[in-house]
C-alpha cells in the first residue's frame, strides 16, 4: 500500500508538470490509465517518449513524476527503460538517483554501464566513473570503445596522466586503440595533461580522423601554447577539405590571438562568417578577443555591437580589450553599462576592470571596484584580483600597503604577484621590499632567470655595483636560463621575428642602415638614448649600441621597409618595452608619421604624432 501511495503522489506530481512537456513530446498520456492498466504498449511508448524530452529539457521534477508512473507499470525491471532514467537522471545533473536506478537493475547491458560511465564524468565525479569501470572489469562484463573513451575523458578532467596511460595500454592490449573515438579521447587527455607529444603520436598514428579529432589537436595545440603549430595544423584540415566546427575555429581564433597574427585572423573571419558561425555569442567572443589582442580594439568594438543577445562573456571580451589597450574609461562605462542592461558582472568581469584601474594608476577605483564584489555582487576575491591589487598599489608607490596586502590575503602569494612587486620595487628604488619579494620568486620559481635579471637590474639602477655582481654570479650558480628578448611582425601573412642584436636576417644589413637614418632624424628633434636604461656596467658609447640593437627597434626597422607608407605598424614583444624604447617609439610616430602598435607582456602602446596612449604609465 505504502509503494501505491507513493505511485500515486507521484503520479498527481507527474499531472502537474506533464503538461509542460506534452507539446513537445507530442503524444497522449493518462496517468490513471497506466497506473491499472500498466503495461499497454501505447502507453508505455508514449511514456518513455515523454521520458526523453525529460532528459533533454533537463526537466527533473518531471522526471521523477515518470519514474513514478515507470513503477506503477512495473516497467523498472525493464532494462531499456532504467537506462533511459538513468540518462534522464544524468542530464538533470541528479547522479545520486542515476546511480541507484543502475544498481537496483536485476540485468544490466552494456549500455547500462556506458550511460552510468557517461553520467559520471558529464557530472564531474571523474573518480566514481573510474571505480566503476574497475568494477566492470572485475565483473568480466563487456566493454566497448566508448566506455573506454568515457573513462578517457574523466581522466581528461582529473588530468590524470598516469591512469590515461594505463588506459592506453589496456586499449592496445585489446586492439581498439586505433578506434576514432578511443584515439581522439587519448589524444585529448595526453593534451590536458601538458603531454603534448604524446597526443601527437597518438594523432599522427590513427588510421581514422574525424573532424572532433583534428578539432582536438588543434585546441591541444593552443592549450599548450603551440599556437603557430595550431595554425598550421589548421591549414593541413583545411587541404583535405574538412569541415570546421565552431569549436575549432574558436581554438584557431586563440592561436591567432597569443600570435597577435592580424591577417589571419580576419581570413578566418570571413571563413565563421560564410559558415554563419558569427553569429554564435561564444565565437563572437573569441572574435573581440582576437582583434583586441591584434591591437584593432576598434574592429572588436564592431564585433561586439553586431551581437544581438549579450552575456557575460560578450560583454567580458569587451571590457578585458579596452583595459588591455589603457582605454580605462571605456572599460569601466563598458562595465557600467553592461549592468544597466541586466548583465551580472563575474570574477572574470572584476579581473578585468581592475587591470584597466592598474594600467592608468587609478588607486581609489581599484579599492572601489574591489569592495563592491565583495559587499555588492558576494563574490568572493580570488588570486587574480589580489594580484591586480598588488599591482596598482605597487605601481602607485604605496610598496608597503600592496606588501600588507600580499601578507593578509587567505592563500599563498603567486609568483605573478611577488613579480608585480618586484617591478614595482624597480620603479620607486625601494630596496629592501625587492629582496624580500626576489628571495619569495627564487624559492617559488628556481628555474628562473628573469627574477635573477631584475634584482639585478634594481642594484644596477641605484649604483650598487657590488650586489650587482653577486646577483649575477647567483644567477650563475643557480643555472637558470633567461628568456631573450624578441619582437615580431606580420607582413603579407608570414611572421618575422628579431632577437636582440639580430643578425640572421637575410635583409640585416638594410635594416641597420634604416636604423641609423631615422636616429639620425630624431636627434634633430633632440632625442638621446636613455642609456640609464641600459644597466650593463660599460662604457656610455657601448650602452648607446646595446640600446640601439633592441629587438622592438629592429622589427619597426623592417616594418618602415616592407609595409606600404600609409600602414600601420603592429610589433609584439615577449618581454616588457623598456623606457629608451619607448621614447623611441614616440619619436618614430612623430617622423615617419605612422601609427605604431607595440604589444609588450603588460599591454599595448599606441603611438601617434609624438604620444603614447598609455600617458607615460606602464
Amino acid at each position: 500500500m505504502k509503494a501505491l501511495r507513493r505511485c500515486m503522489i507521484l503520479s498527481h506530481s507527474f499531472d502537474l508538470h506533464y503538461r509542460n512537456l506534452s507539446a513537445i513530446a507530442n503524444v497522449k498520456l493518462d496517468s490513471q490509465d497506466l497506473v491499472w492498466v500498466g503495461t499497454n504498449t501505447t502507453q508505455v511508448s508514449n511514456l518513455q517518449k515523454v521520458l526523453q524530452e525529460c532528459a533533454r529539457e533537463r526537466a527533473p521534477m518531471e522526471g521523477k513524476a515518470c519514474h513514478g508512473l515507470i513503477i506503477c507499470a512495473g516497467l523498472q525491471e525493464d532494462t531499456f527503460t532504467s537506462n533511459m532514467l538513468i540518462n534522464m537522471y544524468s542530464k538533470c545533473g541528479l547522479g545520486d538517483s542515476a546511480r541507484k536506478v543502475f544498481d537496483e537493475m536485476p540485468q544490466r547491458s552494456l549500455v547500462s554501464w556506458n550511460t552510468m560511465i557517461g553520467s559520471y564524468t558529464q557530472n564531474k565525479s571523474e573518480e566514481e566513473a573510474l571505480y566503476l569501470f574497475m568494477k566492470m572489469q572485475r565483473e568480466e562484463t563487456q566493454f566497448s570503445e566508448f566506455t573506454i573513451s568515457s573513462v578517457l575523458c574523466a581522466c581528461a578532467a582529473k588530468f590524470a596522466i598516469f591512469e590515461c596511460k594505463q588506459l592506453h595500454a589496456f586499449a592496445l592490449k585489446v586492439s581498439i586503440d586505433s578506434n576514432v573515438f578511443v584515439g581522439t579521447a587519448l589524444l585529448d587527455v595526453y593534451a590536458k595533461c601538458n603531454a603534448v607529444e604524446d597526443a601527437i603520436r597518438v594523432f599522427e598514428s590513427m588510421p581514422e580522423r574525424n573532424a572532433v579529432t583534428w578539432s582536438s589537436m588543434v585546441a591541444g595545440y593552443v592549450q599548450n601554447k603551440l599556437y603557430e603549430e595550431a595554425l598550421i595544423l589548421f591549414h593541413r584540415a583545411q587541404m583535405i577539405g574538412l569541415e570546421h566546427s565552431q569549436f575549432t575555429i574558436s581554438s584557431v581564433l586563440s592561436a591567432c590571438a597569443c600570435l597577435a597574427a592580424l591577417i589571419e585572423g580576419k581570413q578566418l573571419h570571413a571563413v565563421l562568417h560564410k559558415a554563419g558561425f558569427d553569429a554564435n555569442i561564444y565565437v563572437a567572443s573569441s572574435l573581440i578577443d582576437m582583434y583586441a589582442k591584434c591591437g584593432t580594439i576598434k574592429e572588436g568594438y564592431v564585433i561586439f555591437s553586431c551581437v544581438e543577445e549579450k552575456n557575460v562573456v560578450v560583454w567580458n571580451a569587451l571590457v578585458s580589450g579596452f583595459s588591455r589597450h589603457a582605454r580605462s574609461i571605456e572599460a569601466m562605462i563598458s562595465f557600467e553599462k553592461m549592468q544597466q542592461m541586466g548583465v551580472r558582472p563575474n570574477e572574470v568581469t572584476f579581473v578585468s576592470v581592475l587591470s584597466a584601474c592598474g594600467h592608468m594608476g587609478l588607486v581609489e577605483k581599484g579599492r572601489k571596484y574591489f569592495d563592491m564584489m565583495i559587499k555588492d555582487h558576494n563574490l568572493s576575491p580570488n588570486v587574480f584580483h589580489y594580484s591586480c591589487m598588488v599591482d596598482i598599489l605597487g605601481r602607485a608607490g604605496l610598496i608597503h600597503e600592496a606588501k600588507e596586502m600580499i601578507d593578509k590575503m587567505p592563500f599563498d602569494a603567486t609568483p605573478s604577484m611577488w613579480g608585480s612587486l618586484l617591478a614595482s620595487c624597480r620603479i620607486h628604488k625601494k630596496l629592501e621590499f625587492a629582496e624580500v619579494a626576489a628571495q619569495k620568486l627564487f624559492e617559488i620559481e628556481p628555474n628562473n632567470a628573469g627574477n635573477h635579471v631584475l634584482l639585478s637590474n634594481i642594484y644596477a639602477a641605484n649604483k650598487k655595483w657590488e650586489e650587482v655582481v653577486r646577483a649575477r654570479k647567483l644567477l650563475k650558480d643557480s643555472k637558470a636560463k633567461k628568456e631573450r628578448g624578441k619582437s615580431w611582425i606580420e607582413i603579407k601573412d608570414k611572421v618575422h621575428t628579431f632577437m636582440v642584436g639580430e643578425r640572421n636576417n637575410p635583409r640585416i644589413a638594410e635594416i641597420y642602415l634604416k636604423l641609423e637614418d631615422l636616429l639620425e632624424e630624431m636627434k634633430k628633434l633632440g632625442y638621446r638614448g636613455e642609456t640609464e636604461h641600459d644597466l650593463h656596467d660599460v662604457e656610455e658609447n657601448r650602452k648607446q649600441e646595446l640600446l640601439m640593437h633592441h629587438s622592438e627597434k629592429l622589427t619597426l626597422a623592417y616594418g618602415l621597409m616592407c609595409l606600404p607608407s600609409s600602414a600601420p605598424i603592429r610589433i609584439m614583444k615577449n618581454l616588457r618595452i623598456c623606457g629608451d624604447c619607448h621614447s623611441f617609439m614616440k619619436f618614430a610616430s612623430s617622423i615617419t608619421g605612422r601609427e605604431i602598435t607595440v604589444r609588450d607582456t603588460n599591454r599595448f602602446h599606441h603611438f601617434k604624432n609624438g604620444f603614447c596612449s598609455c600617458g607615460e604609465f606602464w
